[in-house]
């Protein structure tokens, strides 16, 4: 054993950010009152919601109301819940503007349904929004059957490798996501303690310009950097581009061809003792979504139920974790990174809509003198919870930590524990470190780590004759965007961009994406004989994209 001293537990840290699920989703079994637990999750309690009168199809048992039950369905909630600032006003209090009813998207106006000054969180709203969200998406109101699954909550059978780490190591069941909205804002505040409100967004992924212009608050790579200190992104997949490095595009983007990798160099360097002292990790976040996030054919595409995603999202994100904990608990080397001196942090970036059942509370506002942001929003209360595990031999098995925490209590951490400066903003500031979880005088030993082995993932297609329809939710915002920022930027693109018959259908984003994201990311594109078949399925591609409206596939 290389170390033998709980101080050096954080000389490096791995994190990995998963997708749109909450603690009650993934963890709500993992203890019961039997387990003699100071555990907050679903067992042992009475936890439902109201269905709302307006609904056509009323629960069968008269009730009223659907109880949080066990899930059945493992790409559950299908189609995909929803996950922005609106939505999760109403999930988390319950209010619901009879203008935004049925309505998703740009179709929500204002007052996006935000609470009145005041109000008290409910968490009764979960079912409301997802009739009315999957109204929207679908054309249909859903059956009861398909509204319920939103009160769905695995079990530690369902998703064996997440629940084994947290029995395992520690669990976090008070850790909160900073922004009642999606992923980009909250991705943002884990890596920079904020995600530029103004001028343009900062409340939703849209307008992604936002991002890729205005989002210049310094990131924890930047303050790394100040200091001397080393950090890769680590990027699963093939989709070939970092949703980190867009978020943060113009703090980062000098760093595009250096330092954003593929995960398979995680691997690598995890082994060899190499890995740099921060490492974040990026799972597959497009296609197939090894990420846990629920099914996105549905909301990728309006109105059809597509099979992009692997048919169970929660199968495959188990078995990516199981690849990343197997990577880690082979860290043995001599000198450099190993698992004696290396923290790895299992986190999520919001919980998408997915119920929970702790209401999340105030929090200060990044810049308080900042004006509000998008929407009105004053960055003044988080979000609800978010599953969070921490990994190390110096941590006491089955440990649970009770104390609020938030995706800045990271940057609380090593901002105190590595001397980089000081905190970078108000929210990070008043956030817990997690510090105090090393407690073992020895470390455990990594031969008798007894983590049950990831579910079988099915295998999984697409079907792109039915995908050529208008591109929604991620397709519709990250892919149009990077294609306008590219052409802003004067990088090569195809001539038939600019026919007036082009449309973007769904195989040629999936394709055409990996060329151009590889002039932003080239370590992360197709590269020799992948390259030249792709470039050639593109051109088909196109082809096809350039039809005439009266000769396109319906």
């Amino acid at each position: 054993m290389p170390s033998s001293d709980r101080s050096q537990a954080m000389d490096h840290v791995i994190l990995v950010l998963f997708e749109n699920r909450s603690l009650d989703n993934l963890l709500g079994h993992l203890y019961g009152p039997e387990d003699a637990k100071a555990f907050e999750g679903v067992l042992g309690k009475d936890l439902s919601n109201p269905v709302p009168p307006w609904a056509d199809h009323q629960p069968p048992d008269g009730s009223g109301t659907v109880k949080v039950h066990v899930g059945d369905n493992m790409d559950a909630p299908n189609p995909d819940s929803g996950e922005e600032y609106a939505h999760t006003n109403t999930q988390v209090f319950g209010t619901l503007d009879e203008h935004n009813r049925f309505a998703g998207g740009d179709e929500i106006t204002a007052p996006y349904n935000a609470p009145e000054e005041g109000a008290v969180p409910t968490m009764d709203g979960f079912v409301a929004d997802y009739i009315s969200f999957f109204t929207w998406e679908m054309g249909r109101q859903p059956t009861y059957e398909e509204y319920s699954q939103i009160m769905q909550c695995f079990t530690p059978e369902q998703v064996p490798v997440l629940n084994g780490l947290a029995r395992e190591f520690g669990v976090f069941d008070h850790w909160f996501c900073e922004v009642p909205s999606q992923t980009f804002m909250n991705r943002s505040f884990w890596t920079a303690a904020t995600c530029t409100p103004l001028p343009t967004g900062g409340t939703t992924n849209t307008p992604i310009q936002h991002w890729v212009h205005d989002n210049v608050s310094e990131t924890i790579f930047n303050r790394l950097e100040e200091h001397g200190r080393t950090w890769k992104v680590y990027v699963e997949g093939d989709t070939g581009a970092s949703l980190t490095g867009l978020i943060h595009w113009p703090m980062l983007h000098e760093r595009f061809a250096t330092h954003f990798v593929p995960f398979s160099e995680f691997e690598k360097d995890a082994a060899s003792g190499n890995l740099p002292d921060f490492a974040m990790i990026e799972p597959n976040l497009l296609v197939g979504h090894g990420d846990f996030h629920p099914a996105a054919g549905a909301a990728l595409v309006k109105g059809l139920e597509l099979d992009v995603d692997v048919p169970s999202s929660i199968l495959a994100g188990d078995a990516f974790l199981q690849r990343i904990f197997d990577a880690y608990r082979g860290m043995r080397s001599a000198d450099g990174a190993n698992l004696w001196n290396t923290t790895l942090l299992i986190g999520w970036d919001e919980p998408g809509g997915t119920y929970d059942h702790v209401p999340p509370g105030p929090v200060p506002a990044p810049d308080k003198a900042a004006p509000v942001g998008q929407m009105g929003f004053r960055f003044d209360r988080s979000g609800y919870r978010v599953p969070a595990i921490v990994v190390s031999p110096w941590v006491e098995p089955g440990s649970v930590y009770n104390e609020e925490h938030r995706h800045t209590s990271l940057i609380a951490t090593l901002v105190k524990l590595w001397d980089i400066g000081d905190g970078f903003t108000e929210r990070d500031k008043s956030a817990k470190p997690i510090d105090y979880v090393f407690s073992r005088e020895t470390p455990t030993d990594p031969d008798e780590w007894g983590v049950p082995q990831a579910n079988p993932v099915p295998k999984w297609q697409i079907d792109w004759e039915a995908s050529d329809r208008t591109l929604s939710n991620l397709g519709s915002v990250a892919i149009p965007g990077l294609i306008e920022t590219a052409k802003a930027k004067g990088l090569p693109l195809p001539a038939q961009l600019e026919d007036p018959n082009f449309h973007l259908t769904t195989d040629l984003a999936f394709h055409a994406q990996q060329l151009l994201f590889r002039y932003i990311w080239p370590l992360l594109g197709p590269q020799g004989e992948d390259l030249d078949q792709i470039k050639a399925i593109v051109e088909q591609d196109l082809k096809d994209a350039t039809k005439p409206e009266s000769e396109q596939r319906k």
